[in-house]
């Protein structure tokens, strides 16, 4: 984390030891060599990591400059001479790097930026730590802090805000408030403790010390707005009991990162601690705010070998050097439980990360030369939690990602791959075309795990309306005032509501009409199923969408019986439709007018709604059928009619009122209080003047 690296070991490329410390926070021992069969590289196709577009060129580790890296601002820092010469920084996030000089003091062990870049932190001795103000209208004056504690050597810092810093020294922590407007520093707590090593999680502000003399027992301290708390310490479990008093856990084999929102300490365990089985393991160590630390998850490696951990979108990354793969394991999915840990599989076959090109650098005449594909896996990489990948002779900082697409033709079972996808990021649309997929040849998938599927994704929905349904109860009731805490609920990707699965899935799938439409309907009533047995308020248009089905295949008495016994839940839109499959199925405008009298819909809404759907002469039966028609207004009928474009319904409409005013007045036109001269112009324009009805009289 930006700290002197020791000596290169001899395998080792002689630029990556100028990184900090080769493998901070990365896991990445070596253990025998056995099992180095190569396979499941690129070529095996489905590469479900990738490194990232748009990496950090920086550049590369010579004998002139060093490269840092800061895991909080997630920079790397290129100090060529000591800065004399220049310090360039760069971030995955800020695009624009930060470039200035600083006199050479002595060679640099360590730099970083507080929070937000507004102070610099410096180290160059073993005993104190120089700052300088990036605060615009500020002196750039150097100012320097020295360790408290006599005797003592510093390993490194970390900053835990914009103005917080801790210093770990071989003999404790000192933990300091920086006033950069007085150019000073002030303690505010400092512990005694013997430290071989540390390690810093930015994202939950905790250090890790490794203490006494095997280095197993380690210490987590909490830093937050000016206040540090020691959590509760805890030993990892060695493979064997040590033979010598020694240093025996390595902090290349610790890792530490957030894992679906709870602190994990990650162990690199190059033999299981039961000699019957092979393979190097990863044993996850849960580290709470409150409470113990406690080993919770193994993930079984089935190899041994060097490995590299890394964390992305919740899932551990293990990246092996001789094989050049990588697997990935899921925590949240189900694995063997012993009674107190759970045991893992890795989720997917391994493979090779993307290939990956360098682009070449250069004038765009100079760049017509093919990019080089960049070296995976080489010695030269150096890992940083939670998702970062160095390589130090290439001078590229990358971001490791996920792909979900092939995940899809890896995991088969599709209630498996359903629970894998719903906790990633990323995941609405990819879940989306697994659904169209098994909807449709050649994967066409069997009703029982269509259920399944829709089943845990309507119990992801329904988590999410509960939540919102209580918290809009708490905002109503004024409770929200007592408690400040209360957020609305994050709508994930993993949200696949009724909309959703009408649009993207269902609506094509009808569409397409490959399927039998028995199939169709089945799985129309199969999700409807869903979504009441999670008690979801079924939207009337998957409704329409299976009385559309039931129309096309001529299924008629099949769409009586879902009405009969209510399948199809009652619904204004629902009713309208059915009054429009009065032409082609008789009994619907019963129907129709049943289900709008259940609503108990009065009469008058009820023609509104008829006539906003353009069903006018439906909406002119009803009015018959309840012997209403002599007080209704012609003007809106007539308007509708004209709305709806079609001559000759316009034609019987006015011929209606025509008679309706012969009947009760004894003249077919219409009084001047009606408002209809619009109507009557209309009607010569399109069917003459002849056409309008003549009075009769007896």
């Amino acid at each position: 984390t930006g700290r002197e690296p020791p000596g290169p070991p001899e395998d080792e490329v002689p630029a990556a030891a100028a990184i900090a410390a080769a493998a901070t926070g990365g896991g990445g021992g070596e253990e025998g060599g056995e099992g180095r069969a190569r396979g499941g590289g690129a070529e095996a196709g489905g590469c479900y990591l990738a490194l990232c577009a748009r990496p950090v060129h920086f550049e590369k580790a010579n004998p002139v400059n060093c490269v840092f890296f800061d895991e909080a601002n997630k920079q790397v820092f290129a100090v060529r001479s000591g800065g004399a010469t220049g310090v360039v920084v760069k971030g995955l996030e800020d695009r624009n790097p930060i470039s200035f000089r600083m006199e050479d003091k002595g060679e640099v062990k360590c730099i970083k930026f507080s929070l937000g870049n507004k102070i610099l932190a410096v180290q160059r001795t073993l005993k104190s730590v120089d700052f300088l103000n990036f605060i615009p209208d500020s002196p750039q004056l150097e100012y320097t802090q020295e360790c408290k504690t006599k005797n003592a050597n510093i390993l490194g810092f970390c900053w835990t805000s914009s103005t917080e810093i801790v210093f770990i020294t071989d003999q404790g922590i000192e933990f300091y408030q920086v006033l950069p407007e007085k150019r000073s520093l002030k303690l505010l707590k400092n512990q005694s403790i013997n430290v071989n090593w540390y390690m810093y999680c930015p994202e939950s502000s905790v250090i890790l010390l490794s203490t006494t003399v095997l280095g197993n027992v380690l210490q987590p301290f909490y830093f937050k707005s000016g206040t540090m708390s020691k959590l509760s310490k805890f030993e990892i479990e060695l493979p064997a009991a040590p033979k010598s008093s020694k240093l025996s856990l390595s902090e290349r084999d610790i890792a530490m990162a957030t894992i679906y929102g709870q602190l994990y300490v990650l162990y690199l365990r190059h033999h299981s601690r039961t000699s019957n089985s092979t393979g190097a393991e990863v044993v996850l160590y849960h580290l709470p705010r409150e409470g113990s630390c406690k080993k919770t998850h193994i993930l079984k490696l089935n190899r041994t070998g060097k490995f590299a951990l890394n964390v992305v979108d919740n899932l551990v990354v293990v990246h092996h050097q001789d094989t050049e793969t990588s697997v990935i394991f899921d925590i949240k999915l189900k694995g063997e439980f012993d009674g107190s840990t759970t045991i893992h599989q890795f989720v997917l076959p391994p493979r090779s990360i993307q290939p990956y090109q360098i682009p070449v650098a250069g004038p765009a005449s100079v760049t017509s030369q093919a990019p080089v594909p960049c070296k995976l896996y080489s010695s030269s990489w150096i890992v940083f939690q939670p998702d970062i990948i160095i390589s130090a002779s290439e001078g590229y900082l990358w971001s490791l990602q996920v792909k979900l697409e092939p995940v899809v033709n890896l995991l088969l079972d599709k209630g498996k791959l359903m629970d894998f996808l719903l906790q990633r990021k990323e995941c609405k649309m990819v879940i989306l075309s697994v659904c169209s997929q098994m909807l449709s040849e050649p994967e066409r998938g069997s009703l029982s795990v269509i259920a399944t599927v829709f089943d845990k994704l309507n119990h992801e929905y329904k988590k999410y309306l509960e939540a919102e349904q209580s918290y809009t109860m708490v905002v109503e009731t004024g409770l929200s005032r007592s408690n400040p805490l209360l957020k609305r609920p994050v709508r994930t990707q993993a949200v696949i509501d009724q909309s959703d699965m009408y649009t993207h899935v269902l609506s094509v799938f009808t569409e397409k009409k490959e399927a039998p439409h028995k199939f169709t309907i089945a799985v129309l009533m199969e999700y409807i199923r869903s979504l009441n047995q999670f008690q979801i308020a079924v939207q009337h248009y998957l409704y329409e969408l299976v009385i559309k089905t039931l129309v096309q295949h001529n299924l008629f008495y099949m769409l009586h019986q879902f009405l009969q016994y209510h399948v199809l839940s009652d619904s204004k839109p629902l009713a309208c439709l059915l009054l429009s499959l009065e032409s082609i199925y008789p009994p619907a405008h019963q129907l129709s007018l049943d289900m709008l009298k259940r609503l108990s819909t009065a009469n008058d809404e009820i023609v509104e709604v008829l006539l906003s759907k353009h069903q006018v002469l439906a909406a002119l039966r009803f009015i018959r059928g309840i012997g209403g028609h002599d007080s209704i207004s012609a003007r809106k009928f007539l308007d509708a009619a004209k709305q709806a474009e079609d001559e000759m319904l316009f034609y019987t409409i006015f011929r209606f009122f025509e008679q309706r005013n012969q009947r009760l007045r004894g003249n077919p036109s219409f009084t001047p209080g009606e408002h209809c001269e619009e109507h009557v112009t209309f009607f010569k324009q399109v069917f003459g003047e002849q056409a309008l009805m003549k009075p009769t009289t007896f």
